[in-house]
C-alpha cells in the first residue's frame, strides 16, 4: 500500500493532457492560426486525427465532457454534416501532406449516432486523408450498443474501444445517473470481441458517492472476468460550480481525501497483482498490450487521449470543442455544437481557444511527460532549477524523489504523487487560482 502524506496533495493540480494545460488557453487565437500551423505539416510527418460526437442517448451526471442529448434525429444530421465539412476544409489545407496513423472517435458517446453514419465518417475520412492503414479506436457507451454497431466496426476496420464502465453497484450506478446492468457490459464485450478488435480499455472511476473500499473491489473483479486489455482509474472529480450537472449527486456522500487514496491503492494493488502492467499513475494494461509494450521500451506518451503508445506530434482535433496539438501551438475549436456549425457552413475553421507554446513551454512540457511516463526527467534547460528544488523539498524529505545531477526520478512509492510533482515544474502554477481535480 502507498503511504498517504496528505500535506503533498493538499493543492489540486492538472491531469497534465497538454503543456499548457486548457487553463491557459484564450480567446485571442483564431481560424487563421490553425491555417499556419497545418501549413507546417510535411510532406511524410505522422499525423493523428481525433473527431469528437458531443451527443448520448443518456447525460450522466458526473461527466465532465462537452455533450448533449442525441434526442433529435435532425440535430445530429446537422452536426454530422457539418463534421464532414470541416474534414476536407483539413484536407484541402493539408493538401495531401502528412500521413495518419491514427484516428480517435470520442465524445460525448460516438455510438450515439446510427451505424451507417460511423460508416460514412470513415468512409469519408479515407477519401480526404492517406490513412489506409491508420488505427481506429472509439469510446463507446454499452448501454443500447447493437450488433448493427459491431457489425460497422468491423466493417470500417476498428481494432479499439474503450467502454465506459465506471462502477458496477447499483445503487452507485443510480447515484451517478449511470444505470447500465452488468449483463450490458458483458454483451458488448462479446460483440466487439466477434468483431475482431484486439484491445478493449475499461474506464473506471474511484471517489463515487457511497463508495467504501469492498464496493470498487467488487467492480474490478468483475471487470477482470470480462477480461479487458487495458483499465483506466479515475479519481471522480467533483466540481458543480463548474459541472451544473454535478449537482444532482450528493456531495455528502462522496469519500474523503484519505478513502479517495486508499481506493487508487487498492487499485494498484489489485490490478498489478492480476498480472496487468501499471502504465503511468491510473493506466493498466495486460504485458502484451501496445500500451504495455511501450511503456517498457521507453516509448510511451501522454496525450489529449492520456498514456499513449501514438508518436505523432501533431494532432489534428475534428468537432465542437476538438483540441488540436502542433509544436508551437494548442488550438481548440467553438465549445458550442451551434457555434462550431456556423464556422464551418461559413466555409472557416471553427478555432476559439488555445495557445501559442514557447520554446521554454516546449522544454517544460517534454519535461512534465517524461517525469509522467517514464520516472525521470532531465531539468537542467529549465531556468529556476534552484525553486524547482525548494518546492521539491518536501517530496524528497518524504523519500518519494531522488536527484542524479540535474535528473529528478520518481520513487516506486510516489505513484499517487506523480501530477503533484510534475505541478512543480509548471511555471503557470505559481500564481494560479484556477482549482483543478484532486491529485488523487
Amino acid at each position: 500500500m502507498w503511504t498517504y502524506y496528505p500535506d503533498l496533495l493538499a493543492r489540486p493540480v492538472p491531469r497534465y493532457t497538454s503543456y499548457p494545460t486548457a487553463a491557459e488557453f484564450v480567446d485571442t487565437v483564431g481560424p487563421a492560426d490553425l491555417a499556419d500551423a497545418l501549413d507546417t505539416v510535411g510532406e511524410g510527418d505522422a499525423l493523428s486525427l481525433y473527431l469528437h460526437i458531443p451527443y448520448c442517448q443518456s447525460i450522466c451526471w458526473y461527466c465532465g465532457c462537452n455533450t448533449g442529448a442525441a434526442n433529435r434525429p435532425q440535430r445530429l444530421t446537422n452536426y454530422l454534416e457539418r463534421l464532414e465539412r470541416e474534414i476536407q476544409l483539413v484536407a484541402d489545407r493539408l493538401s495531401g501532406r502528412g500521413r495518419v496513423g491514427r484516428i480517435a472517435f470520442g465524445g460525448g458517446s460516438p455510438n450515439a449516432i446510427e451505424p451507417a453514419a460511423f460508416l460514412r465518417l470513415t468512409d469519408r475520412l479515407r477519401s480526404a486523408f492517406a490513412c489506409d492503414d491508420a488505427i481506429l479506436s472509439v469510446e463507446l457507451d454499452p448501454r443500447g450498443f447493437s450488433p448493427a454497431w459491431a457489425d460497422a466496426m468491423a466493417q470500417a476496420g476498428v481494432t479499439r474501444a474503450s467502454l465506459g464502465v465506471q462502477t458496477l453497484d447499483p445503487a452507485i450506478q443510480a447515484a451517478i445517473g449511470r444505470v447500465q446492468p452488468e449483463e450490458d457490459i458483458r454483451r458488448t464485450m462479446e460483440m466487439l470481441r466477434a468483431a475482431g478488435l484486439d484491445s478493449i480499455n475499461f474506464d473506471l472511476m474511484y471517489g463515487l458517492p457511497g463508495q467504501d473500499s469492498d464496493v470498487p473491489m467488487r467492480t474490478m473483479e468483475a471487470s477482470l472476468a470480462m477480461a479487458p486489455d487495458r483499465l483506466a482509474v479515475f479519481g471522480y472529480a467533483h466540481v458543480p460550480h463548474m459541472i451544473p450537472r454535478q449537482r444532482r449527486i450528493d456531495a455528502n456522500a462522496l469519500p474523503g481525501a484519505e478513502r479517495r487514496f486508499a481506493q487508487a491503492a487498492l487499485a494498484h494493488d489489485f490490478l498489478t497483482g492480476a498480472g496487468y502492467s501499471a502504465i503511468g499513475f491510473d493506466h493498466f494494461a495486460k504485458p502484451g498490450d501496445a500500451l504495455a509494450l511501450a511503456a517498457a521500451d521507453g516509448s510511451l506518451r501522454r496525450n489529449f487521449q492520456g498514456f499513449t503508445e501514438d508518436q505523432a506530434r501533431v494532432l489534428i482535433g475534428l468537432g465542437a470543442s476538438a483540441i488540436s496539438e502542433f509544436p508551437a501551438h494548442l488550438l481548440q475549436n467553438e465549445k458550442n455544437a451551434g457555434r462550431y456549425q456556423i464556422a464551418v457552413a461559413a466555409g472557416r475553421f471553427a478555432t476559439a481557444r488555445g495557445v501559442g507554446r514557447t520554446r521554454q513551454d516546449r522544454v517544460r512540457g517534454a519535461a512534465i511527460e517524461a517525469l509522467l511516463c517514464h520516472g525521470s526527467a532531465e531539468l537542467t534547460a529549465l531556468g529556476d532549477l534552484s525553486a524547482i528544488r525548494d518546492r521539491l523539498r518536501p517530496f524528497a524529505d518524504h523519500g518519494l524523489i531522488e536527484w542524479q545531477g540535474d535528473v529528478l526520478r520518481l520513487r516506486r512509492a510516489a505513484v499517487p504523487y506523480a501530477r503533484a510533482i510534475a505541478a512543480t515544474l509548471d511555471a503557470y502554477r505559481a500564481d494560479s487560482a484556477i482549482r483543478f481535480s484532486s491529485a488523487v
